[in-house]
């Protein structure tokens, strides 16, 4: 399904807007074999506001599934490379002097977009790193003391190498927890890699989408509209309850050293909110909540040294969690 110019054009209705986000999701599958689960959160996150940190192992597509989904969006995106010397000055811009008007002037960095790509963002040091906090959070860049507010919407979306780390520079739990959520990106199962395979043996080519077929089928105005929507579900107290529950047991586990703060649960919230509008209800169930926690959570968990030893992984104390905390009826 794709949405034509004159669709693009108009103001979208809810019912359009979800259309769109479906097509988004199906444009992406010409690019992208398998890892339904991967894009289905980078939609979510673009209903929450949100950004998210993919993480894999080289060659899994991490980089090719957030091209799929920059193609297929009419919005402006760009990619950084991250690198060890890249400066603070690099992503958010720098004031240039200009020698025909005697005056500094602004030029604004790659952070100037709708959509960014970090690339490999544990590549650079904890200075440059921290350039994005101010951006992911405020939705702005201050330089000079002056505030310079970034385009809406704004979402990083961010990737790293997990068995690397020479040369690395692991992110701080505080931009962590500014990340909506950690979605790890597998390897495909046989038969995604056979049809993988299929298609370059067909002659496609990730370096060039366009010639894959892909193209725009979801701009910003259908965004705003699933925002406004996601907005209107309801949710009630004893699903509140539970959540305020689930992110409690967190911070009381005996492998957790630190759990999931209320920028968490506020995180929780909203993700399940936009899934239940995107399963077409209009209000959030206790399973809503259940399938977005292990990706909202996971990298908010500081586990104690000790349980790291023994192998313990912070998705496996979710799990217990998700079984061990009572579920509202």
């Amino acid at each position: 399904m794709t949405t034509n110019n004159a669709v693009l054009a108009k103001s979208p209705t809810p019912a359009e807007a979800a259309a769109a986000l479906a097509a988004l999701r199906e444009e992406i599958g010409k690019a992208v074999v398998g890892n339904d689960a991967a894009v289905l959160y980078l939609v979510l996150a673009l209903l929450c506001r949100g950004h998210v940190l993919l993480e894999g192992v080289p060659g899994v597509a991490k980089t090719l599934l957030v091209r799929a989904l920059a193609t297929s969006l009419d919005l402006d995106h760009t990619r950084v490379q991250f690198t060890p010397d890249l400066m603070p000055g690099d992503i958010t811009g720098s004031q240039i002097y200009d020698p025909h008007s005697a005056e500094f002037t602004f030029r604004s960095g790659p952070v100037f977009t709708n959509l960014l790509l970090a690339d490999e963002i544990n590549r650079t040091p904890p200075k440059t790193q921290s350039a994005l906090l101010e951006s992911m959070e405020e939705r702005q860049v201050s330089v000079d003391g002056e505030p310079r507010p970034l385009p809406d919407p704004f979402v990083v979306i961010a990737t790293q190498n997990p068995i690397e780390q020479e040369g690395t520079y692991p992110l701080p739990e505080a931009q962590l927890d500014r990340f909506l959520f950690k979605i790890d990106v597998q390897l495909p199962n046989r038969d995604d890699e056979f049809r993988i395979l299929a298609r370059h043996a067909a002659g496609f080519d990730p370096r060039d989408l366009t010639a894959a077929g892909l193209a725009p089928v979801a701009n910003g105005a259908h965004l705003a509209v699933a925002r406004a929507a996601v907005g209107q579900v309801t949710v009630s107290p004893e699903v509140l309850a539970y959540i305020v529950d689930l992110c409690r047991a967190t911070r009381t586990s005996p492998a957790v050293a630190h759990g999931a703060s209320t920028r968490g649960a506020t995180a929780l919230l909203a993700a399940a909110r936009a899934f239940a509008w995107l399963n077409g209800r209009a209000f959030v169930t206790p399973d809503d909540v259940k399938t977005v926690a292990t990706p909202t959570l996971r990298h908010r968990l500081q586990l104690r040294p000790e349980a790291e030893l023994d192998g313990v992984r912070p998705e496996a104390v979710l799990a217990s969690l998700l079984v061990s905390v009572p579920v509202p009826v």
